[in-house]
């Protein structure tokens, strides 16, 4: 379990949104409650969220966008790409580490060990030890209210807060809106 992360990831029709509560502990103390934990990834087209240590997301992160570069952006060849880099890296291997990756066509969870999740219902992912209450939230929400992407995701983060003490209510969204018409 990863502590002091939740990520939180939906991908509809016309937009995609990833959204990350700003808490880091370290053991049972609060360092920071404003932390960014998602980007924008290649040219803002690629939306990323990570659930572990910051060095680790810094590198990877890099990592990622570089195959990115080579794969010209096309995000189910560079999952498939990094998942392999990642797990012959014998430093990065070790990592305890999650990434969600999305845009407005796919959306994936990335591990160490070499999984590449697609989330069954293709459309809500999340990681990190507040993962499990927004990813309830969410499905809930999503069933039963007729939000908007982005506000599903900020309500699910949200109320995973309220149940977890490492996810606070600092929440940061970015969006990305489908070019189709």
């Amino acid at each position: 379990m990863f502590e002091a992360t939740t990520i939180l990831a939906c991908r509809g029709d016309k937009k995609a949104v990833i959204g990350g509560d700003g808490q880091v502990t370290f053991g049972n103390t609060v360092l920071k409650n404003n932390a960014t934990k998602i980007r924008k990834l290649y040219n803002g087209k690629i939306l990323a969220g990570f659930a572990g240590s910051t060095a680790d997301a810094f590198n990877l992160f890099d990592m990622f966008e570089n195959i990115l570069e080579q794969k010209k952006g096309d995000l189910y060849k560079s999952v498939i790409e990094f998942s392999k880099e990642w797990r012959k890296d014998k430093m990065l291997r070790r990592l305890e580490a999650m990434m969600i990756v999305l845009d407005c066509q796919h959306i994936f969870i990335l591990s160490g060990t070499g999984d590449v999740v697609e989330p069954e219902d293709g459309k809500i992912a999340a990681i990190g030890s507040g993962g499990n209450y927004a990813i309830s939230a969410a499905r809930a929400l999503d069933r039963h209210a007729s939000l908007d992407e982005e506000t599903l995701v900020k309500e699910s983060l949200k109320i995973a807060s309220e149940l977890c003490i490492y996810t606070n209510n600092h929440i940061k969204t970015f969006v990305l809106e489908s070019s189709e018409s």
